[in-house]
Protein backbone atom coordinates (compact mmCIF):
# COMPACT_ATOMS: atom_id res chain seq x y z
CA UNK A 1 0.00 0.00 0.00
CA UNK A 2 1.72 3.20 -1.21
CA UNK A 3 1.15 6.36 1.45
CA UNK A 4 4.30 8.60 1.29
CA UNK A 5 4.88 12.35 -0.02
CA UNK A 6 5.54 13.41 -3.33
CA UNK A 7 6.97 16.55 -1.93
CA UNK A 8 7.96 16.28 2.14
CA UNK A 9 6.38 18.12 4.94
CA UNK A 10 7.31 21.97 5.06
CA UNK A 11 8.98 22.11 1.98
CA UNK A 12 9.39 25.53 1.25
CA UNK A 13 10.02 26.87 -2.52
CA UNK A 14 10.79 29.95 -4.21
CA UNK A 15 11.66 28.88 -8.06
CA UNK A 16 10.46 26.60 -9.96
CA UNK A 17 11.34 22.72 -9.72
CA UNK A 18 10.91 18.70 -9.22
CA UNK A 19 10.38 16.58 -6.23
CA UNK A 20 11.92 12.88 -5.90
CA UNK A 21 10.95 10.11 -8.13
CA UNK A 22 8.33 7.97 -5.86
CA UNK A 23 7.91 4.18 -7.31
CA UNK A 24 4.57 3.32 -7.91
CA UNK A 25 5.28 -0.27 -9.30
CA UNK A 26 3.78 -1.95 -6.01
CA UNK A 27 0.77 -0.58 -6.19
CA UNK A 28 -1.85 -3.27 -5.82
CA UNK A 29 -4.27 -0.46 -7.31
CA UNK A 30 -3.30 1.88 -9.73
CA UNK A 31 -5.62 4.76 -8.44
CA UNK A 32 -4.34 7.35 -6.26
CA UNK A 33 -5.38 9.97 -3.49
CA UNK A 34 -3.15 13.22 -4.26
CA UNK A 35 -3.46 15.92 -1.57
CA UNK A 36 -1.61 19.48 -2.29
CA UNK A 37 -1.21 20.98 1.24
CA UNK A 38 -0.44 24.94 1.33
CA UNK A 39 0.66 25.95 4.63
CA UNK A 40 2.42 28.78 4.10
CA UNK A 41 2.26 31.51 1.32
CA UNK A 42 3.03 35.16 0.81
CA UNK A 43 0.31 37.03 -0.62
CA UNK A 44 -0.09 37.81 -4.64
CA UNK A 45 1.67 34.70 -6.09
CA UNK A 46 0.04 31.53 -7.89
CA UNK A 47 1.69 27.87 -7.41
CA UNK A 48 1.11 25.39 -10.18
CA UNK A 49 1.56 21.83 -9.26
CA UNK A 50 1.77 18.86 -11.88
CA UNK A 51 2.76 15.21 -11.46
CA UNK A 52 4.95 13.18 -14.19
CA UNK A 53 5.20 9.68 -15.08
CA UNK A 54 8.45 7.30 -16.12
CA UNK A 55 8.65 3.63 -17.17
CA UNK A 56 12.30 3.92 -15.38
CA UNK A 57 12.89 7.22 -13.13
CA UNK A 58 14.91 8.81 -15.20
CA UNK A 59 12.96 9.33 -18.17
CA UNK A 60 10.10 11.89 -17.47
CA UNK A 61 6.61 12.24 -19.77
CA UNK A 62 6.47 15.13 -22.14
CA UNK A 63 3.03 15.33 -20.71
CA UNK A 64 1.54 15.57 -16.85
CA UNK A 65 -0.64 12.91 -16.02
CA UNK A 66 -2.69 14.78 -13.24
CA UNK A 67 -2.55 18.17 -13.22
CA UNK A 68 -4.29 20.28 -9.85
CA UNK A 69 -5.87 23.88 -10.65
CA UNK A 70 -3.25 26.57 -9.64
CA UNK A 71 -3.85 27.76 -6.24
CA UNK A 72 -3.25 30.86 -4.55
CA UNK A 73 -4.04 30.51 -0.50
CA UNK A 74 -3.39 28.09 2.07
CA UNK A 75 -5.97 24.97 2.15
CA UNK A 76 -5.47 21.41 1.55
CA UNK A 77 -6.78 20.13 -1.94
CA UNK A 78 -7.57 16.92 -2.96
CA UNK A 79 -7.60 15.18 -6.94
CA UNK A 80 -7.14 11.79 -7.79
CA UNK A 81 -4.44 10.39 -10.09
CA UNK A 82 -5.83 7.07 -12.13
CA UNK A 83 -2.98 5.44 -13.81
CA UNK A 84 -5.03 2.35 -14.80
CA UNK A 85 -4.41 2.69 -18.40
CA UNK A 86 -0.73 3.68 -18.40
CA UNK A 87 0.47 0.90 -16.99
CA UNK A 88 4.11 1.72 -18.74
CA UNK A 89 4.24 4.89 -15.65
CA UNK A 90 6.21 3.26 -12.47
CA UNK A 91 7.52 6.38 -11.26
CA UNK A 92 5.92 9.22 -10.32
CA UNK A 93 7.48 12.94 -9.38
CA UNK A 94 5.86 16.59 -8.59
CA UNK A 95 6.94 19.09 -10.61
CA UNK A 96 6.06 22.75 -9.41
CA UNK A 97 5.69 26.73 -11.08
CA UNK A 98 5.63 29.63 -8.86
CA UNK A 99 4.80 33.45 -9.93
CA UNK A 100 4.57 36.28 -7.92
CA UNK A 101 3.24 39.96 -9.15
CA UNK A 102 1.89 43.16 -6.99
CA UNK A 103 4.29 45.43 -4.62
CA UNK A 104 6.80 43.97 -2.26
CA UNK A 105 9.58 41.43 -2.83
CA UNK A 106 8.81 39.87 -6.71
CA UNK A 107 9.95 36.50 -5.14
CA UNK A 108 7.52 34.06 -4.61
CA UNK A 109 7.31 31.79 -1.65
CA UNK A 110 5.52 29.02 -0.67
CA UNK A 111 5.18 26.22 2.43
CA UNK A 112 3.50 23.40 0.65
CA UNK A 113 3.75 19.36 0.50
CA UNK A 114 1.77 16.84 -1.63
CA UNK A 115 1.17 13.33 -0.08
CA UNK A 116 -0.08 10.26 -2.61
CA UNK A 117 -2.24 7.69 -1.39
CA UNK A 118 -3.28 4.33 -2.70
CA UNK A 119 -6.85 4.19 -3.09
CA UNK A 120 -8.00 0.19 -2.14
CA UNK A 121 -9.95 -1.43 -4.56
CA UNK A 122 -13.04 -1.76 -2.26
CA UNK A 123 -13.34 1.56 -1.36
CA UNK A 124 -12.84 2.48 -5.04
CA UNK A 125 -15.84 -0.13 -5.74
CA UNK A 126 -17.75 1.54 -2.88
CA UNK A 127 -17.94 5.17 -4.05
CA UNK A 128 -18.24 4.53 -7.59
CA UNK A 129 -21.42 2.50 -6.85
CA UNK A 130 -22.53 5.72 -4.54
CA UNK A 131 -21.64 8.25 -7.68
CA UNK A 132 -23.70 6.09 -9.86
CA UNK A 133 -26.47 6.01 -6.92
CA UNK A 134 -26.35 9.81 -7.07
CA UNK A 135 -26.98 10.13 -11.07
Amino acid sequence: MIDTFLVPQKTTITAKGDGEPVSVSSAANRVFLLTLNIENIVEQESLDVSIYGSPDGTTWGAKPVAVFPQKFYRAEHPLLMDLTTQADVKFVRAHWEVARWGRGSETPMFEFNVSIKEVPADILKEATAEAKALV
